[in-house]
């Protein structure tokens, strides 16, 4: 099955992780949420999956490119 590495679009702090592991996220689906300049930005499967890894919690710091998720479909 094809994974893929779902990545951090901006740099921010986790403020919800919506997904455990064995869970299966709807295309479309939140994954986690991003808060940046004091916005909240909702980080979304792009594709229906089940997920692999989750690679944050809430309260860390990420930078643009971290890795967030695995998911595979």
């Amino acid at each position: 099955m094809p994974r893929e590495t779902i990545e951090a679009p901006l740099p921010g702090r986790i403020v919800r992780v919506e997904v455990t592991v064995g869970n299966t996220v709807q295309e479309g689906g939140v994954i986690c949420t991003i808060e940046a300049m004091k916005m909240e930005n909702p980080i979304l499967s792009p594709v229906k999956a089940s997920v692999v890894e989750v690679a944050v919690s809430p309260g860390q710091v990420v930078k643009t490119g971290e890795k967030l998720a695995v998911i595979e479909y």
